[in-house]
C-alpha cells in the first residue's frame, strides 16, 4: 500500500479538513486524492483546494466552472497570498513561474490526483470545464480530529457560524501503534452518514484496527488502548529485569518477552477463547505457572490493573 504522510491543520474559513495536531504520527491511506499532502508545497495545496471548494460553495450538487474562470480565479488568489513555495505535478518548482502558469500547473496537478474531473460537452468549441470530484467534496465537508480529549460538541462550537450548518464531524483516538500498521482506533461522530461512518473505518482498519462506539466510551477507549501502550511497554520492561535476574541477558529476554506476548495474542484472536481458557492449558495442579500467578495477584496484579486503567479515565 502506498503510504501518504498527512500533517496539515484546520484552517478557518468554508474548508472542512482533517485535524492532525500530532505531527508525522502515522501514514495514511492509500488513496492519490491525498498525494498532494505528501508533497513539500502541501501547505499551498491545502490553502489551494479550501479556495477552491469556496468556489463551488461546498454544495453536494454537481456543478462546474469553466477553466478560464477557474485559472482567473487561482491567478488572483495566488498572487494575493505570494506562496513562497509551489511545485508542479512532478515535484519540479513553480516558485519561478508567472501566476498563471502557476495556477495552471496546479489545476492540472488536482486534476490528475482526482480532485477536479473534467467536464468536455460534445461541441468541442465549448470551452473545458471542472467539477469537484464527489469523493474529494465528501472529504472536504468532512472534518476529523484527534485532539485528544476535544469531543464533538467543543469541534461543534468551534465550528458554529451560527447558520447551524455542519459538516461530518469526526472525532478519532488512535494509539501509537499506527505508526507500525498496527493500531487501534476508536471513532465517534455527529452529522454523519452510515456510508461515511464505514468509509472511514475501512481508512483507519487499513492501520490497524478501528471501532465506532458511542462517544461515552471514547475516553475509555483511551484508557484501553492509547494509555494502554504504555501499560503494556511497562509489563514488557517489568518481564524484562525479571528475565535479566533469572539469568538471561536484557536483549534476549525482551526478545522472548515480545515473542511470548505475541503468541498470546494470536492465540486468543485464532480461536476466540477467553484468556482464562488459555491460562487453563497451561496451570497444572501444584505447578509453577499457578504458583507464579498467586504471586502475582498476591502483589495486587489485576487490581493494580484495573487500577490504573480507571485512574487513565476522565472523571
Amino acid at each position: 500500500m502506498e503510504r501518504i504522510n498527512i500533517d496539515f491543520s484546520l484552517s478557518r474559513g468554508r474548508f472542512w479538513g482533517i485535524i492532525l495536531p500530532m505531527a508525522n504520527l502515522f501514514d495514511v491511506v492509500s488513496s492519490r486524492l491525498f498525494s498532494v499532502f505528501n508533497r513539500t508545497d502541501r501547505r499551498a495545496n491545502y490553502e489551494l483546494l479550501a479556495y477552491i471548494h469556496s468556489l463551488y460553495n461546498g454544495r453536494e450538487v454537481r456543478i462546474s466552472i469553466g477553466k478560464e474562470e477557474l485559472v482567473r480565479r487561482l491567478t488572483d488568489y495566488i498572487s494575493k497570498k505570494a506562496f513562497p513555495l509551489m511545485e508542479n505535478a512532478d515535484g519540479v518548482s513553480i516558485s519561478g513561474k508567472d501566476v498563471r502558469s502557476k495556477a495552471l500547473a496546479k489545476i492540472n496537478q488536482f486534476k490528475d490526483a482526482g480532485w477536479l474531473e473534467v467536464d468536455r460537452a460534445a461541441d468541442r468549441e465549448l470551452a473545458v470545464s471542472y467539477s469537484l470530484n464527489d469523493g474529494a467534496g465528501k472529504i472536504l465537508r468532512t472534518l476529523v480530529s484527534i485532539a485528544g480529549g476535544v469531543g464533538t460538541k467543543q469541534i461543534c462550537q468551534y465550528l458554529d457560524r451560527g447558520d447551524a450548518g455542519f459538516p461530518a464531524v469526526y472525532y478519532l483516538i488512535p494509539n501509537t501503534a499506527v505508526d507500525v500498521m498496527a493500531g487501534m482506533t476508536f471513532m465517534t461522530s455527529v452529522f454523519s452518514t452510515a456510508e461515511m461512518d464505514a468509509q472511514l473505518l475501512a481508512v483507519f482498519k487499513e492501520l490497524g484496527d478501528a471501532m465506532l462506539v458511542e462517544e461515552r466510551l471514547m475516553n475509555a477507549g483511551m484508557g484501553l488502548s492509547s494509555c494502554g501502550i504504555a501499560y503494556v511497554m511497562r509489563y514488557v520492561r517489568a518481564a524484562t529485569e525479571g528475565g535479566v535476574e533469572l539469568g538471561f541477558h536484557a536483549k534476549d529476554a525482551q526478545r522472548i518477552i515480545m515473542q511470548t506476548m505475541k503468541g498470546a495474542v494470536e492465540l486468543l484472536a485464532a480461536g476466540g477463547a477467553h484468556p482464562e481458557a488459555e491460562i487453563d492449558k497451561v496451570t497444572t495442579p501444584g505447578g509453577l505457572t499457578i504458583r507464579g500467578l498467586n504471586a502475582m495477584e498476591e502483589a495486587g496484579f489485576t487490581t493494580s490493573v484495573i487500577k490504573g486503567l480507571r485512574a487513565s479515565v476522565k472523571s
